[in-house]
């Protein structure tokens, strides 16, 4: 209860009240007893318990990073009086101020003050933290009040265009023979092997040739966006390269939801996520990159890559760290492959097929995106 201040006062005013009055000095045993006085005054000052109903909103939960929120408090006073009461909220690692007025017995006061949203990922907040402290603070109370909340600070985003992926664009399903099997389109005419359901096969073709023919078919679906995220802590020189490539890797994954094509998000580590695209998938896409960080495994993102379905685009994020040759190796297995690099050391010769952009911010991403998608 009584604060390093309080006890310093305690410690030095005991002594100094023994001595005058062992040796006849009224001074300092005034002095001392004044300390000691004041020392007993603050406990009794922090002693009562402010007895008050908390409850805590957020508003809006979910907001880009650098975006305002605020949080709101409703106090209610069911005690005699709240007064010298100060408070602080938890907001993650940080503790924000919080002015509570004071109220009258019954009293319900709301209170609003503004989040740090700076920092991106899920941010805690709450609970609540009353101090009931004396005016020379030397001694004080805290209580924690409310249930905690969640503040989910997203990447930032810039609005992008769909990018264009070559041949997979067929509404007629895909023409490659490394297309899914599927139930839904037919694709081609192919020889019967063990375990091909005995309704697919051709009849009229096998007649005709003397072997068994199966119709091949496949699933007419719309291309898949690959977006692969370097999340290896020595590819990146400062902690606001990285947030920036989440911001890049968060506006491509949108702007390809937002148009109803699938998505699948890579790091090291593996898959995060994969959509069939669509509003609802924009914000499972976000909310899965709110608390993507760098990782400690040495795997490359490209290693990620090698085991998903081929297909589709393929969008590399990273700082410059990773070889392109190693892009340049997976090349074929995509129709369209592009490479971000935020804020590299310096340019590169882009390997044939592959596709370059070096950006400093989200601007500078939004205008070389757009010339991006005038070249096929």
């Amino acid at each position: 209860m009584l604060t390093p201040l309080g006890w310093g006062t305690a410690a030095v005013s005991a002594p100094l009240y023994a001595a005058g009055w062992w040796l006849g000095y009224p001074e300092p045993a005034m002095f001392g007893l004044a300390g000691l006085a004041a020392v007993a005054g603050a406990a009794l000052w922090a002693l009562p318990q402010a007895k008050l109903d908390v409850s805590r909103e957020i508003a809006p939960k979910k907001v880009e990073r650098g975006e305002p929120a605020v949080g709101v408090l409703h106090v209610t006073n069911k005690g005699r009086g709240a007064r010298g009461v100060s408070a602080q909220d938890a907001a993650g690692s940080d503790s924000v101020a919080v002015d509570v007025p004071r109220l009258r017995p019954g009293g319900t006061r709301t209170v609003t003050y503004r989040l740090p949203t700076g920092r991106r990922g899920e941010i805690p907040v709450g609970p609540l933290r009353l101090v009931r402290a004396d005016p020379l603070r030397l001694a004080r109370r805290i209580r924690e009040y409310g249930r905690p909340e969640v503040l989910l600070v997203r990447p930032r985003t810039v609005p992008l265009s769909l990018l264009p992926s070559g041949r997979a664009h067929h509404l007629d399903g895909p023409t490659s023979d490394r297309s899914p099997a599927g139930t839904a389109t037919f694709h081609a005419l192919r020889e019967y092997v063990i375990g091909d359901e005995l309704r697919h096969i051709h009849w009229k073709s096998s007649a005709r040739t003397g072997t068994l023919m199966v119709r091949q078919l496949v699933d007419a679906s719309l291309p898949t966006t690959t977006i692969v995220l370097e999340t290896r802590p020595g590819a990146w020189a400062e902690p606001d390269d990285f947030e920036l490539a989440v911001d890049a890797a968060a506006s491509v994954a949108m702007a390809a939801a937002s148009a109803n094509f699938p998505v699948r998000l890579l790091t090291g580590e593996g898959q995060l996520t994969e959509t069939r695209g669509g509003r609802d998938d924009v914000e499972a896409l976000l909310d899965r990159l709110t608390s993507v960080g760098t990782q400690e495994r040495p795997q490359s993102a490209m290693d990620a890559v090698r085991r998903v379905r081929a297909g589709g685009s393929l969008v590399v994020v990273t700082s410059g760290a990773v070889e392109l040759g190693e892009v340049a190796a997976v090349r074929n297995r995509f129709d369209r492959v592009v490479v971000l690099r935020a804020r590299p050391p310096g340019p590169v010769s882009a390997p044939p097929g592959v596709q370059v952009i070096d950006f400093g911010d989200l601007d500078g991403l939004a205008g070389s995106w757009r010339r991006l998608g005038r070249v096929r």
